[in-house]
């Protein structure tokens, strides 16, 4: 085990003046984050430890209530998004990129339009419904939360 004073543990004095929320402001301070570009922020050593933590502690919990973990892509095809009306709504803030074939992606700021089409493809019996949870990397758009 390493001593907490040999880790890289870069901490701040005063919180940068673009962090607003207290829990980002401490964050930031606490030398867990660091912001990147808006919306984008690397985890420090200290911060990926306190995350695998939670993600440990929320593994076990669903575990132990027998719900089955998934991992979907970022990168959903746009028709996903065309049937819930949503691509319209949610069009100007996301990122788009076509694929070899010309089919366009975006990056979904959330799963659940995955998460849809899943179930109303796969899930035929009860024993299907454990599949109770998600995996899955934030993306940190910076999205109005009135749009969803």
């Amino acid at each position: 085990m390493i001593r907490w004073s040999q880790q890289c543990i870069p901490t701040l004095k005063e919180s940068p003046q673009d962090a607003e929320i207290p829990s980002h402001q401490l964050m930031l301070r606490a030398g867990l984050i660091r912001k990147l570009a808006g919306g984008l922020y690397t985890f420090l050593p200290m911060g990926l430890r306190a995350l695998r933590h939670v993600e440990r502690i929320v593994r076990e919990e669903m575990d132990r209530a027998g719900a089955l973990e998934i991992l979907m892509p970022a990168l959903h095809p746009r028709e996903i998004w065309d049937r819930t009306g949503r691509y319209d709504v949610l069009s100007d803030v996301m990122f788009k990129i076509e694929d070899r074939q010309q089919r366009e992606l975006v990056l979904g700021p959330t799963h659940e339009e995955i998460v849809t089409d899943l179930v109303a493809r796969e899930i035929n019996s009860v024993l299907c419904t454990k599949l109770a949870w998600v995996t899955s990397t934030p993306l940190g758009l910076p999205v109005d939360p009135e749009v969803y």
